[in-house]
């Protein structure tokens, strides 16, 4: 299937595996791209080391295109920038708005720039600075996410710009693509379907957790970081909303020592990328102290397997998706069921 997104990347399906940390490794990333979708590899929970061996095995098990996802905040982005290009990588995604100047630098090295938004003037703004497509998001997705549905967010955006358009939060099967695609999106973004699959290296107990929810059991707090966060129910999300301010900072600043002991950062650039995040909203020092180290709370899921004390990220289709296929049987599933809805319409 050829679309604007196909075209733009190179990929044979208009399908993207989105760039969640501490999942979208070098193993999920180079099985969705050997299904014909475009990988995103996770950067933000690497050290700037870590990204370019990283690329280096994506590369090793695809000949396929991938991009890589990172924070346009973030302290060391120039350090990434220069890895993806360095390294040749197609693609570069990012959950917050890149500055003109970066958008420049990659499209300068060849590099396809393509941010996510969740807002049609943030759309808006990052086409007119140089963006070669765009994410749209809508409040089903997982993670950090907004209040506007994707089914009215998207045919905002689409009408706004004349970049790409590919279209996130909500989808899981062929269906969802064929309705993205009548909206003017030239592809769909998903998450927690690719975390669903044999080729994701989160642990069982987590993906079993996750098989077991329904659609009520996703939701959105902002208890973690104070900023709109969906994710699974858990312990730790009702630990979060019982607890008062004097618990809420003795917890944090015990992730925080845990993450920066991780990750080796000063804790003045903890409180430096958490303040980043803030959005220009109001947060406790708790609050401040999470945002930094929200990586740590996903690790202990994502990685460790601790259904009770970590984040488990969950767009709202967790609550109907049923089965942990391969990347290849869950792409070749949703195109069929795609050219099967676009036969079945009425002519």
């Amino acid at each position: 299937m050829t679309t604007p997104l196909t075209e733009l990347v190179g990929v044979r399906h208009p399908l993207v595996q989105t760039g969640m940390g501490w999942v979208a490794g070098p193993r999920l990333v180079s099985a969705a791209a050997n299904a014909g979708a475009l990988g995103i590899l996770a950067s933000a929970t690497m050290t700037v080391e870590q990204l370019r061996s990283a690329v280096r095995e994506v590369r090793s098990r695809t000949d396929a295109p991938f991009g890589v996802n990172l924070r346009a905040d973030a302290g060391d982005a120039a350090e990434r920038v220069r890895v993806i290009v360095e390294e040749g990588v197609r693609v570069a995604s990012f959950a917050l708005a890149p500055s003109p100047e970066l958008i420049a630098r990659l499209k300068e090295a060849g590099v396809v720039v393509i941010p996510s938004v969740g807002a049609r003037r943030h759309a808006e703004k990052v086409a007119a600075w140089g963006a070669d497509a765009v994410v749209v998001q809508g409040g089903e997705g997982g993670g950090h996410t907004g209040s506007v549905a994707t089914s009215v967010l998207l045919p905002q955006v689409v009408d706004a710009v004349e970049i790409p358009v590919i279209a996130a939060g909500g989808f899981f099967d062929g269906r969802g693509l064929v309705a993205a695609l009548a909206y003017g999106a030239a592809g769909i973004a998903m998450g927690t379907r690719f975390l669903l699959t044999s080729d994701s290296t989160v642990p069982p107990a987590v993906q079993a957790r996750y098989l077991r929810a329904a659609v009520q059991d996703v939701t959105v707090t902002t208890k973690v970081d104070g900023l709109p966060h969906r994710m699974l129910r858990s312990e730790l999300v009702a630990a979060l909303e019982r607890s008062g301010r004097t618990a809420a900072l003795l917890r944090a600043v015990r992730h925080a020592a845990s993450f920066r002991k991780l990750s080796g950062l000063s804790w003045a650039r903890m409180v430096r990328d958490g303040l980043a995040m803030k959005h220009g909203k109001e947060l406790s020092w708790s609050q401040v102290l999470l945002a930094a180290n929200t990586p740590m709370l996903l690790r202990a899921s994502m990685v460790e397997g601790r259904t009770d004390l970590g984040v488990m990220a969950a767009g709202q289709v967790a609550g109907v998706i049923e089965d942990l296929p391969s990347c290849a049987e869950l792409v070749d599933r949703i195109m069929t069921e795609a050219y099967g809805a676009l036969a079945a319409l009425p002519r």
